[in-house]
């Protein structure tokens, strides 16, 4: 694990035995009423931000560094994520009627009116996933495909809980993930920690989890923002039409049989491929000649294809190719895989 990692180096706690099979099983149906603690994470995929690539998949806003968040929540619509990041504060709350976004460095703030709701949704979303292990771990285990092999690798410790080590391994080699490594509480069957190894090194790529955690569901006011005297408030209403303001719509995907997904308007981020070999393609990246993405891509490989023309960035954990006409595709993937991805992206 990382120096930074969440898991207390105490001895492995004694469990029964148990399948991957069935602890799969068991995390993949379990609820909780509510939740609170705090978050750590440290990412180090060797690649620096890509202009325009933000959003839209957990492991993308952890494109470096650590980070610390206290999160809770409690269903069926109460969510709360305050982010705290070089002396400055994000916070993300929902009640269930209205939503705040705050920012502490800008002192600005954004107030949602949510509108009523007929049916209630198992888990709010107006907060980002981002620093939830649920959420990230959901990821990884939506990879799991024939290519994948599932094993129980032991036992640990994480947050003071007694957990499952849950390991995916990634068969094919299209991917440059070398394992994920899920710590499963063992009583409330919830992630609690999610560890990337990469396909070559012995340094955790990306880690996120609970340095504390509690499964009382934390009381009405958690989730109640008051801004702070002098922060500047934008107040919105939310149609009706819609459940909840989304960060960012999940992008549909190319099918397993190679089918194109739609063309996306704007910067919206769609996903090409499954599993282990998705990749991320957003439009609109335009370089000058001098700024930010031409330095980027100053020694960059140029390499071309029936996609068109562009440059190639890899690293131990990502890939990334800016193409001439403005699209940007990355992936935990190898250069050739993301080539192919492009070759079946719409224009």
């Amino acid at each position: 694990m990382g120096a930074l990692g969440p898991v207390v180096a105490d001895a492995s706690p004694k469990l029964p035995g148990i399948t991957a099979q069935d602890l799969l099983a068991r995390v993949q149906t379990a609820k909780v009423d509510g939740l609170s603690g705090t978050v750590r994470s440290s990412a180090d995929l060797g690649l620096p931000a890509i202009p325009g690539v933000e959003g839209g998949n957990p492991v993308s806003e952890l494109l470096s560094g650590q980070h610390t968040a206290r999160v809770a929540f409690a269903t069926p619509d109460k969510a709360r994520v305050s982010v705290l990041d070089n002396q400055a504060e994000r916070v993300w709350t929902t009640d269930g009627k209205s939503a705040w976004a705050y920012d502490s460095s800008r002192r600005e703030a954004v107030k949602l009116t949510l509108p009523a709701r007929s049916a209630k949704p198992d888990k709010p979303k107006v907060a980002p996933q981002n620093y939830d292990p649920q959420a990230v771990a959901k990821q990884f285990l939506d990879a799991i495909d024939p290519t994948t092999k599932v094993e129980v690798s032991g036992t640990e410790k994480v947050a003071g809980r007694d957990a499952y080590k849950l390991r995916l391994v990634p068969k094919t080699d299209r991917t440059t993930v070398g394992s994920v490594t899920l710590a499963i509480d063992s009583k409330t069957w919830v992630p609690l920690d999610v560890t990337v190894m990469p396909r070559t090194g012995n340094d955790p790529a990306v880690e996120l989890g609970f340095s504390s955690v509690s499964f009382d569901v934390p009381a009405a006011s958690t989730f109640s923002f008051t801004p702070p005297k002098g922060v500047k408030v934008t107040d919105k209403k939310v149609p009706a039409t819609r459940e909840a303001p989304h960060p960012v719509k999940p992008p549909k995907a190319v099918g397993p049989k190679g089918e194109k997904a739609p063309a996306q308007r704007g910067d919206k981020p769609t996903v090409i491929g499954t599993g282990w070999e998705s990749v991320v393609m957003v439009r609109g990246v335009k370089t000058t000649g001098n700024g930010p993405v031409d330095q980027l891509l100053a020694n960059a490989r140029t390499v071309e294809g029936s996609w068109g023309k562009g440059k190639i960035l890899t690293s131990k954990m990502v890939s990334a190719l800016i193409t001439d006409d403005g699209r940007v595709f990355a992936g935990l993937v190898t250069p050739d895989t993301l080539q192919a991805a492009a070759a079946k992206a719409p224009r």
